[in-house]
């Protein structure tokens, strides 16, 4: 046995992983990422409008409700609608802001949680309520600290609806501010989006974002709202989606006047601490939804280190040419992604982030395994 290892080429070995993961990630980029790429919003003739209920969630979020809720109170959207904003809890000044609010915006409904839910840990339980209480059957989701991108959010967002749509996937970016932390977290919101999005126009719908997402209320009731999954803390999203998104039954919506905004972590430590988080639902996906994702990662983590040690031991010449291909291939996908989505400025450092993803994995993949925290602030 110690004589075969000895005489096995190595190098070369390496080298068949490193065109492996080029071909794994090319194959992604060309079959999924390219259906987004190519995407093209179509201008409805005439569009029906229809009643929405907005349902927004907040835990001691005063300072955000202040500032963002006048932005979803202020749409210029013609039809019935009404925002129900719960109260979760909060012991800062909530209650007072929304009391205030609501004397000058009659479509604004508070609802005043005063005790926590028992064996249902995180958001699902004051989300749970929310739906419930709404008047609509469509039902559009934001957080507390997200602003929508224009006074048209709503009007762009219902819009996607016909009679087999249940389900409308959004998109959350983040402001942009000068600094490596943001480029970062705009990198990686832009790179999850590029794969839900993706996926849902491919017909394998796999997860939404609660920061702008949009289903029917006979959706929540006919998966039995968050039963399926109350006690994870996280999920009150992803997991939905998950469950719920079917070829049919899924749209996209990438019209920036759909957009929301939130403001990023500001540190590296409560943005780290935010991913983890996120990332302690995933193991929950259907399992052709982790066996899709978890095999691209992996071409991404074996990437580089294959790249590098073909270039030292094997051949650097052959090493830049599979190097060459991918990112021939690659970029302009990234291209016109990058600028349906708003995020152009990020294009410059695209190889730099793909560089990053392998230390990305090293830091959040023991997520997967961890047990998420109760708390869902």
């Amino acid at each position: 046995m110690n004589q075969f290892f000895l005489q096995v080429d190595w190098p070369f070995v390496v080298f068949i992983f490193l065109c492996l993961a080029a071909f794994i990630q090319i194959f992604y980029h060309l079959f999924f990422f390219s259906r987004l790429a190519f995407f093209k919003i179509k201008k409805k003739e005439s569009s029906q409008t229809h009643p929405v209920s907005i349902v927004i969630c907040a835990r001691d979020e005063a300072e955000n409700l202040a500032n963002h809720l006048p932005g979803v109170l202020l749409q210029e959207y013609p039809t019935t609608h009404e925002v129900i904003v719960v109260n979760d809890n909060s012991v800062d000044e909530s209650k007072y802001i929304l009391e205030a609010l609501q004397k000058t915006y009659k479509q604004l409904h508070p609802i005043e949680l005063t005790q926590e839910a028992k064996m249902i840990p995180g958001k699902k339980f004051p989300l749970a309520i929310g739906v419930k209480s709404a008047k609509h059957e469509i039902i559009l989701l934001t957080d507390a600290d997200c602003l929508p991108a224009s006074e048209h959010w709503i009007s762009s967002m219902q819009s996607s609806y016909d009679d087999n749509t249940e389900l409308v996937l959004g998109y959350g970016p983040y402001h942009k501010q000068k600094s490596l932390l943001n480029k970062l977290i705009r990198w990686e919101t832009y790179y999850a989006a590029l794969q839900y999005l993706s996926y849902a126009l491919a017909g394998i719908p796999y997860m939404g974002v609660g920061r702008n997402l949009s289903y029917k209320k006979t959706l929540f009731y006919r998966h039995k709202g968050f039963s399926a999954h109350n006690n994870i803390p996280g999920g009150d999203d992803d997991l939905l989606v998950n469950i719920a998104a079917t070829k049919e039954n899924t749209k996209i919506n990438i019209d920036p006047d759909a957009f929301t905004l939130s403001r990023p972590e500001k540190t590296w430590r409560q943005w780290i601490r935010q991913k983890k988080r996120h990332y302690t639902t995933a193991k929950y996906y259907k399992k052709k939804h982790r066996a899709l994702l978890g095999f691209h990662s992996f071409s991404q983590f074996v990437f580089y280190p294959s790249l590098i040690v073909t270039a030292i031991y094997h051949d650097v010449q052959l090493a830049g040419i599979v190097f060459g291909i991918k990112w021939i291939i690659q970029l302009p996908l990234y291209f016109m992604t990058m600028k349906k989505l708003k995020e152009k400025d990020l294009f410059p450092f695209v190889i730099l982030f793909d560089i990053w993803q392998f230390f990305y994995f090293l830091i959040f993949a023991s997520s997967l395994f961890t047990k998420p925290r109760n708390s869902w602030k």
